[in-house]
């Protein structure tokens, strides 16, 4: 079963009118003298429309984690796992997971764990292709601290990439997080970056594809 994020209702909506506006114009202008050149612009069309709706889509999914586990909070592939130094909240060295999204990926995103909300902070920044260096701190992104029952934190970031123009984060401070509940959307490619206590065992390698609230990235010490 799947659903459709209510961020793209909008988008959906405007893209379908403007499709089917497009197609009138190439069925009229086109469809009697150019039948080929009207069927590679209808297919094209049609292609561009199914991207723009399947990447609001929201698959139904029941989060697998246990109480101690650190699960993915975003689907795409495992770009960057090392040791770096957090300078916004922690301000010192973590261990940094990076999770890339592509368009096609689902973009909604997760807590990785349960607690409380310790820390938000939005900022407004450029627009880097994800994979990018600098895009970790330069780019447009929201920060997200997370305070396990047990003391330990877990920060979160959302960074937009070249394609991504608008993140949308729901966490606030002093809310209580539960592990796989939504805390915001990216639209349109990104990236999400998790910093964890060195020590922290990683049970995922870079290039692995990974799943939102399936997918076991760590575990809490």
């Amino acid at each position: 079963m799947m659903t459709f994020h209510r961020e793209g209702r909008f988008i959906m909506l405007l893209s379908t009118l403007i499709f089917l506006g497009l197609s009138l114009m190439n069925y009229k202008f086109l469809a009697p003298a150019y039948c080929s050149l009207f069927w590679i612009l209808e297919l094209g069309f049609v292609v561009l429309l199914y991207l723009i709706v399947q990447f609001f889509r929201i698959p139904k999914r029941t989060c697998q984690g246990s109480d101690l586990d650190i699960m993915c909070p975003a689907d795409g592939k495992v770009v960057v796992i090392e040791e770096v130094e957090e300078t916004e909240y922690f301000k010192d060295k973590r261990i940094q997971v990076s999770i890339f999204m592509s368009p096609l990926n689902v973009h909604a995103n997760y807590y990785p764990i349960s607690g409380e909300v310790s820390y938000t902070k939005y900022h407004p920044g450029l627009f880097l292709v994800a994979w990018h260096p600098k895009s970790s701190t330069d780019n447009e992104r929201s920060t997200c601290v997370v305070k396990h029952t047990n003391g330990t934190e877990v920060l979160f970031r959302q960074i937009a990439g070249a394609l991504a123009r608008r993140i949308c984060y729901y966490a606030q401070t002093g809310d209580q997080a539960k592990q796989g509940e939504e805390f915001g959307f990216i639209k349109f490619g990104s990236r999400v970056d998790l910093f964890l206590p060195l020590g922290t065992k990683i049970d995922v390698v870079i290039g692995q594809k990974v799943q939102a609230k399936l997918t076991k990235l760590a575990s809490l010490n």
